[in-house]
């Protein structure tokens, strides 16, 4: 089995207000990847996920995509401290 790796994303552009947290919960549920998603004050939207390399970069592939009606300008990343999270929830 391969070893969990967890990274945080932050993601900006036209990214709230157009599904994107709904889009990644059911990326990241179809993908096998655990974690939250949310929105944060200044406009972009905020994930953490737990997963194993290849999934990590797959959902980072679909963070530059976005939802049909989405904008995405950039997506921040670093790694982040594996935490026991169970699922993939949107949290704010």
């Amino acid at each position: 089995m391969e070893k969990k790796l967890a990274r945080r994303y932050w993601i900006r552009g036209l990214v709230q207000g157009v599904g994107f947290r709904y889009f990644v919960e059911r990326v990241a549920y179809e993908l096998g990847v655990s974690g939250w998603v949310r929105n944060l004050p200044d406009g972009r939207v905020e994930v953490y996920a737990v997963g194993t390399p290849e999934q990590l970069k797959e959902l980072e592939g679909y963070l530059w995509r976005g939802p049909r009606w989405a904008d995405v300008r950039g997506v921040e990343s670093q790694e982040a401290a594996v935490e026991r999270v169970s699922g993939f929830r949107i949290t704010g």
